[in-house]
C-alpha cells in the first residue's frame, strides 16, 4: 500500500506577465518502509512539489493522497505527516526539547498526558534524556536535528518528510541520524527524503525520484536505476599492459583505457583474466556508477534555464 501517492502535479506561477512553469505532471509514490530520495538542482520544483505535498500550495491540477486522504480537501490528512524542515525551522530554540515535544504533540491533537508520555519515550530513545531541560538553543547541531525528527514523530505519522537531514553535522552526528531514519522507515514509515548530499541519498533511499525543469526525469528503484548506468561490471587495473594483450581482450569484448580493462559482462571476467595471467594486477574490483554519475547526466543533458523556478 503507498502511504503517499502523487498524482500528475501541475504548478505555474505569473509574475510581470511572464508564466513559469514550475512543476509539469509530476508523479511519484512512496510505500510503507521505503525511503524515497526526492532530487534536483535548484530550481527545479522540489520545493512547490513538496509544499503540494504538505498541502501549503495548492495544484492547479493533479492530486495528492496521504494515507488516502487529500490534504487539500481534507485537513486531517495532514495528521499523518511529520516535517524536519532544513535549518531546525519547526523548533522553538527558546524552549527545551521536553517543552517542544509536549507542545507540538498538543497542537497536533495529542492530550498534554499522552504528550508528555511520547515525549518522555522519545527523549530516551534519542538519547536526549540528559538534555531534555536544556534549551534547544544550547544544544549541538546534531542534537538539534534529533530533537527535530523526535518533534517531527510525536504524533507517530505514517509519513515524514525529511529536508536535508544531515547537512551541517559532523561524521558521528551525521551517522546518528542515518541510523534513526534507516530505523523509522522499519517501523512501516514512508520518507521522502530531500538533500543535495548524494551519497547519503544513494545510501538511505530504496528508491530515487529525480525533477528537472519541473518534470521528473527518472523515478525508480535506486539499485535498479544504479546498475542501468553502470557501464562496466568489473575493472581491472594493472602496471602495464601489452599491446598484444590489448587485441586479444577487445576481441573478447572487453574495454580498454590506458591500463584498466573494463569488463562490461560478468561471464567475461575469467576469460579476461586467462588472458592477462601472468601480468601482475594492482587491483580487481567491481565497477559501478554513484547516483551523483547519475544525477549529473540527467540534470545536465537538460539543465535548468538561468531564470529558473525562483519557486522552487
Amino acid at each position: 500500500m503507498s502511504l503517499l501517492e502523487v498524482r500528475h502535479l501541475h504548478k505555474s506561477y505569473r509574475a510581470q506577465g511572464k508564466t513559469t512553469r514550475a512543476v509539469q505532471d509530476v508523479s511519484l509514490q512512496i510505500g510503507a518502509n521505503q525511503v524515497l530520495a526526492f532530487l534536483g538542482p535548484n530550481g527545479a520544483g522540489k520545493t512547490t512539489t513538496i509544499k503540494m505535498i504538505a498541502g501549503l500550495v495548492l495544484p492547479d491540477r493533479g492530486t495528492v493522497s496521504i494515507a488516502g486522504r487529500d490534504p487539500h480537501h481534507d485537513s486531517q490528512a495532514l495528521r499523518s505527516v511529520g516535517a524536519v524542515l532544513e535549518g531546525s525551522r519547526n523548533l522553538y530554540w527558546r524552549l527545551t526539547p521536553a517543552e517542544n515535544l509536549e507542545y507540538f504533540g498538543v497542537l497536533r491533537g495529542l492530550s498534554r498526558r499522552v504528550a508528555r508520555q511520547r515525549s518522555r519515550v522519545l527523549l530516551d530513545r534519542f538519547e536526549l534524556s540528559h538534555k531534555s531541560k536544556t534549551n534547544v538553543q544550547k544544544l549541538s547541531r546534531g542534537m538539534q536535528q534529533k530533537v527535530a525528527i523526535a518533534v517531527a514523530l510525536i504524533h507517530e505519522p505514517p509519513l515524514l518528510l525529511l529536508d536535508e537531514p544531515t547537512l551541517g553535522l559532523d561524521v558521528e552526528a551525521t551517522q546518528t541520524v542515518k541510523r534513526l531514519v534507516r530505523e523509522i522507515a522499519s517501523e512501516g514509515r514512508a520518507i521522502l527524503l530531500t538533500t543535495h548530499q548524494l551519497d547519503i541519498a544513494e545510501e538511505l533511499s530504496d528508491r530515487v525520484a529525480i525533477i528537472n525543469q519541473g518534470e521528473i526525469v527518472t523515478e525508480q528503484a535506486t539499485e535498479a536505476l544504479i546498475q542501468q548506468f553502470s557501464s562496466a561490471v568489473y575493472r581491472v587495473d594493472l602496471p602495464e599492459l601489452p599491446d598484444d594483450r590489448i587485441a586479444r581482450l577487445i576481441d573478447l569484448g572487453a574495454l580498454i583505457e590506458g591500463t584498466t580493462v573494463h569488463i562490461p559482462n560478468p561471464t567475461l571476467l575469467y576469460p579476461v583474466l586467462d588472458v592477462l595471467n601472468p601480468l601482475p594486477i594492482a587491483r580487481l574490483e567491481t565497477e559501478r556508477a554513484t547516483l551523483t554519475d547519475i544525477f549529473l547526466k540527467l540534470t545536465k543533458a537538460n539543465p535548468t534555464h538561468a531564470s529558473g523556478d525562483v519557486h522552487a
